[in-house]
């Protein structure tokens, strides 16, 4: 059975927050990393996971 993930990220300041699913955690927050996964990841600078779950079904 294939594994998902719930995450979160925030910047800095903890000011804002960017709530996510996949079903590849650590390549996705590479993606955040290098600002390919989103518009909003790169404006907001939310690159901090203080949080992720993992699910067997998403």
């Amino acid at each position: 059975m294939k594994s998902s993930y719930i995450y979160i990220l925030t910047n800095k300041y903890r000011t804002t927050f960017y709530i996510g699913i996949t079903a590849n955690l650590s390549k996705r927050l590479e993606e955040h990393y290098n600002e390919a996964a989103s518009k909003f990841t790169k404006k907001y600078n939310t690159k901090d996971l203080i949080y992720f779950e993992e699910f067997s079904d998403i």
